[in-house]
């Protein structure tokens, strides 16, 4: 897969009672590269009116998968299968504790595509939240290809 890569994200929160889920979804160029049997990708994305972007890190293997975002928010979500891990959300509106209990992983890797689809529940401050379904795919920028 080349460096220069177009990355999709995808996420899904499926609130209890909540009849109208809505998706949430970016469509991004990032970088690119496997290490040491892992799969890194970096991209930036602008939050909201400020000119500072954050900056977000994920690595996906057989393993599990890291998310990290630096710069307005900043978090370290590790979803690993049948495990809870706790993380704090840092906002410029204050600091959420999270929990992640994640209950299905499914990488994908081709030879121009890399993907990763996560189920998980997310629990906040120690009360459940939601069930959420993240999808995050690369692929080559030249590559013509659907979401997982």
């Amino acid at each position: 897969m080349d460096k220069e890569v177009l990355i999709h994200v995808r996420g899904l929160q499926m609130m209890m009672g909540d009849q109208d889920e809505e998706p949430i979804e970016i469509v991004v160029p990032g970088m690119y590269y496997f290490r040491n049997g892992s799969h890194y990708l970096r991209y930036e994305e602008i939050l909201d009116d400020s000119a500072e972007p954050t900056v977000n890190y994920i690595k996906m293997s057989a393993k599990g998968v890291e998310v990290r975002k630096q710069g307005l928010v900043n978090v370290h979500m590790v979803f690993e299968q049948g495990k809870k891990n706790m993380t704090y959300y840092s906002t410029p509106f204050g600091t959420i504790e999270m929990g992640i209990s994640t209950t299905g992983l499914k990488l994908l890797e081709e030879e121009k595509r890399i993907g990763m689809e996560i189920d998980y529940t997310l629990n906040m401050n120690e009360g459940h939240v939601a069930d959420c379904i993240l999808s995050i795919q690369a692929e080559n920028r030249d590559a013509v290809g659907a979401a997982l």
